[in-house]
């Protein structure tokens, strides 16, 4: 059998958080200050990717809830939906992968791991969204099939229909 190299976890107190470093500071910074922060007060999840040999977190990725005014989807998407004013969403706030770890298709896995975890999830979303920090980030979540909101370039959504037939 071929040992597995990475799982997923919630992020617990066991998790070493202090030698992340993914190469952005402001990320760094979240995961090593304010996550635990934000998952008491329930603002966010957040779940790692562990490297099994070593136990280092090699990734992390936050997910909460969110919406989408119905006028800032596309016309092609509008047509298709119930004229509710907001639709339900679940927003990927940060998605880092360590230095260490980069340029092994972590940001993918943790894209599909976030999919499979919200369409589990007990509440209905309609979408994914990403608020894309600069235009490369937004060009990886492109890639996926996500599309940008109307008049916000980098911020970026994926009807979960889509992500289930493209990225499960």
């Amino acid at each position: 059998m071929i040992p597995v190299p990475f799982r997923f976890e919630a992020l617990g107190e066991t998790h070493d958080r202090a030698t992340f470093c993914c190469g952005d500071d402001a990320l760094n910074r979240y995961f090593q200050t304010q996550v635990t922060q934000d998952i008491r007060r329930r603002i966010t999840n957040c779940f790692v990717v562990v490297e099994v040999a070593t136990g280092h977190v090699a990734a992390y990725y936050t997910l909460s809830a969110a919406s989408i005014p119905l006028v800032d989807l596309p016309p092609d998407e509008i047509k298709r939906l119930p004229r509710y004013p907001t639709l339900p969403a679940v927003r990927i706030g940060r998605l880092a992968v360590g230095q260490r770890f980069q340029r092994r298709g972590l940001g993918e896995l943790m894209l599909m791991n976030a999919v499979h975890r919200t369409m589990q999830d007990a509440a209905a979303a309609f979408a994914l969204l990403v608020d894309a920090k600069n235009d490369l980030v937004a060009g990886f979540y492109r890639r996926y099939g996500f599309r940008p909101i109307a008049g916000k370039p980098r911020t970026l959504f994926l009807p979960l229909a889509t992500a289930q037939k493209t990225l499960l």
